[in-house]
């Protein structure tokens, strides 16, 4: 397979790719709730001759390939946004008060671009493609939905593999960052401490059991787990990002509630410190003669890269974007003298995925700040440079192909 003539292929389709994209940054659902992008995507589909089906609550899968025997290699992309009032002045922003302001109709759009080159390909393909197409990451559901569903069965999947773009960043549009083998996520658990006290008016506290000052002293109590329970070379962070209670100055109110989330890069350190946590809030409540009901909501463990698939990618990624356009992070560390850290400071649900199969995830820089895309990713005015789209059709495409043909 000529590489560069598959990135040329890409590039012809860059004008569709484009309009993809901007139709579904115009529409964006959130959670499971995206209608309007799953039909936009099926219809998408079956007019370049796929059959997609259905795969959970909103998820589509769609297969390329198998007129020839081997494996299965998986491409995902996820679809949801964010609710985010859009403040760009872009002519196709978002006017529904949602936003897709982490790039997923990127990630939408190049999958759809992957697609197409697949289908003028498919004669190639040494085994099969499955393409999936993901709700509900950004409330860490959407996989785990699908893996429920069967999204890795029917055809049994062998590898998988994703993209995400990444705004505000140092290297050219259409750069491609390769997670060394490991962990490149964190972890993460929503939580929510609910604590009931006893009413009362705030001139006669003695009467009453005060849910405000359990909580302060829970927030208190909390922090002496990263200071004093953890390992010095433990990675976690564990953050109360909402505190509500109360509704006059004059009154002591019933309940209080803390809510927020927990990021590790250790399923151990993630055990203890939900364990800890719940201790913690409980047995401090009492202290205040309060009773803490600690519940976990969604959330999902850490994203593990696999070695083989990381290296392959490296050596794949080259051959279609140039020794230039591709650089792990361990070789941004060698250039840098210094230590570039890997792709995922965050969490992304691709990580139920990555816990079963070998899997890996890739960042495509989409924007440097010299240019004009100074705004991060989940903030009102983010942006993304829709020159990396055709790369990233080009790359999710290429990769799949080269795996198949190396592993057939």
């Amino acid at each position: 397979m000529d590489a560069q003539h598959f990135l040329a292929e890409a590039k012809q389709l860059e004008e569709k790719i484009i309009a993809d994209r901007r139709y579904l940054h115009t529409c964006p659902g959130t959670g499971f709730d995206i209608s309007e992008t799953v039909d936009y995507v099926r219809q998408a589909l079956i007019e370049m001759g796929y059959e997609p089906h259905d795969c959970g609550k909103a998820g589509l899968v769609a297969l390329a390939g198998g007129k020839k025997p081997g494996k299965v290699f998986l491409i995902r992309a996820d679809m949801d946004g964010l609710p985010i009032q859009e403040d760009t002045d872009l002519e196709f922003a978002a006017k529904n008060g949602k936003m897709h302001a982490c790039g997923h109709d990127f990630h939408t759009a190049m999958l759809l671009g992957a697609a197409r080159l697949l289908k003028q390909h498919e004669d190639e393909i040494e085994g099969t493609v499955k393409l999936m197409f993901q709700p509900a990451e950004e409330i860490f559901e959407g996989a785990y939905d699908m893996i429920e569903a069967g999204v890795l069965t029917n055809p049994d999947v062998d590898a998988a593999f994703m993209l995400h773009v990444a705004t505000t960043t140092p290297m050219p549009a259409g750069t491609l960052l390769i997670n060394d083998p490991g962990i490149s996520a964190a972890a993460a658990d929503f939580f929510e401490i609910n604590i009931q006290g006893k009413g009362c008016h705030g001139s006669m506290p003695n009467v009453g059991v005060d849910p405000i000052v359990a909580a302060a002293h829970i927030i208190i109590a909390l922090q002496q787990i990263h200071a004093r329970e953890l390992d010095m070379y433990d990675q976690a962070v564990l953050t109360i990002g909402k505190i509500n209670a109360g509704i006059a100055n004059n009154v002591i109110p019933d309940t209080a509630v803390l809510a927020g989330s927990i990021r590790t890069r250790n399923e151990e350190t993630r055990a203890f410190i939900k364990t800890r946590l719940q201790e913690i809030a409980e047995t401090t409540a009492k202290t205040f003669r309060a009773e803490a009901v600690v519940t976990f909501g969604s959330g999902c463990p850490t994203l593990k890269n696999d070695a083989d698939l990381s290296q392959s990618t490296a050596k794949y990624a080259k051959e279609l974007l140039g020794a230039h356009g591709a650089f792990t992070f361990a070789e941004l560390a060698a250039l840098s003298g210094g230590n570039a850290g890997s792709a995922g400071g965050g969490s992304e649900d691709f990580a139920y995925i990555s816990q079963q199969i070998p899997a890996l995830m890739c960042m495509m820089c989409t924007g440097q700040p010299q240019n004009g895309y100074t705004f991060p990713q989940h903030h009102p005015k983010a942006k993304f440079d829709e020159s990396a789209l055709y790369k990233g059709s080009a790359l999710y495409a290429y990769e799949a192909m080269r795996w198949l043909e190396e592993h057939k």
